[in-house]
């Protein structure tokens, strides 16, 4: 029963969290032109193409030497932790997952008008040449001397419909965390969605948000493995919490705002009756190394993702429109 069990927990964790998302593709918004400012960008689209390819091909560079000492020349934030972690994987399996996979065509940009640092650039790529889903990109400029750095990476997901945003000539506005007007600040709405992927329908916020691939993807997976678990009298845990000062904020022209930010969570599953708790995939085996097994294992993870947070007096729910969700850490307790 054991065996059978704990054979169950591993395939489902190794199939991926977000495999779902592989094959899928949100809408891409639609630009419209917009009077709101008399600022102009300061970046135009081949700009914008120069350094976001001048980012890629770093990335490139270290996916090819597996070496994860060259990813913060053009990588920051919460998508440093989760390319350092995925580079980790790869020597040691000798890949990298597709997953990682980051297309270098683009089939959108938002520029904004802002003349202050930081300042961001929203990129929508196109699909993968296997299908993937598009992917959000995060480019921030910290300083006016600093090279702009991949911040952030999340995938769409299917049938998501983004808000519209002006065109790149025009630009958009950036946004804070804590804009009022909308549905809920957009920090208060991150907090909101983390204590939402903790406590499921339980949550006091389910009202606020439309359902998503990511909730249902993660209440699939916990739920197949709590079966496992009971099978071996064991127990399991997930805690989240939004990361302090880990979101990046851009108005749209419908008077929402698009917010891409970091979740932690830390997954801790403990086996019974005297049994080691072991990694249960290929990620965690290779963060997990050499370590020796106890009956508790913490697999800690970095959750990008991306909200879009309407206006108060819409008719509409937060809903989130991508993600990306990588273990950074597993540890025995």
């Amino acid at each position: 029963m054991k065996a059978r069990s704990m054979k169950l927990i591993a395939v489902v964790l190794s199939v991926g969290m977000l495999t779902g998302l592989a094959a899928c593709e949100g809408q891409v918004p639609v630009v419209q032109p917009s009077a709101s400012s008399s600022a102009t960008p300061d970046m135009s689209t081949a700009q914008e193409k120069k350094i976001r390819l001048a980012t890629l091909k770093v990335i490139d560079d270290a996916d090819a030497a597996k070496n994860v000492d060259l990813l913060p020349q053009r990588l920051s934030g919460p998508e440093l932790d989760v390319r350092t972690s995925q580079l980790t994987v790869a020597k040691a399996t000798g890949g990298l997952d597709k997953f990682a996979t980051i297309p270098k065509d683009m089939t959108q940009t938002v520029i904004p008008t802002d003349s202050g640092w930081p300042r961001e650039v929203y990129t929508i790529t196109t699909t993968t040449q296997d299908q993937q889903s598009k992917r959000l990109l995060v480019l921030r400029q910290d300083s006016a001397r600093s090279n702009y750095q991949l911040w952030g990476m999340a995938r769409l997901f299917q049938g998501a419909k983004l808000p519209k945003f002006a065109v790149p000539d025009i630009g958009a506005q950036l946004g804070q965390a804590d804009d009022p007007g909308l549905l809920a600040k957009p920090q208060d709405a991150v907090n909101r969605y983390a204590d939402l992927l903790q406590n499921g329908s339980g949550s006091r916020y389910a009202g606020d948000f439309a359902d998503d691939y990511f909730r249902q993807s993660l209440t699939q997976l916990t739920q197949t493995v709590q079966e496992g678990m009971q099978r071996n009298n064991g127990t399991q845990q997930q805690i989240f919490n939004a990361a302090p000062d880990q979101i990046s904020v851009i108005r749209s022209s419908d008077g929402g705002d698009l917010v891409v930010a970091r979740i932690d969570s830390e997954w801790t599953r403990q086996t019974g009756q005297g049994r080691e708790s072991l990694p249960a995939n290929d990620d965690e085996k290779a963060l997990f190394g050499a370590a020796k097994p106890t009956s508790t294992l913490k697999v800690t993870y970095v959750n990008v993702v991306a909200l879009y947070v309407p206006p108060a007096k819409a008719n509409q729910k937060i809903t989130a429109v991508g993600a990306e969700r990588q273990p950074i850490k597993v540890e025995a307790l």
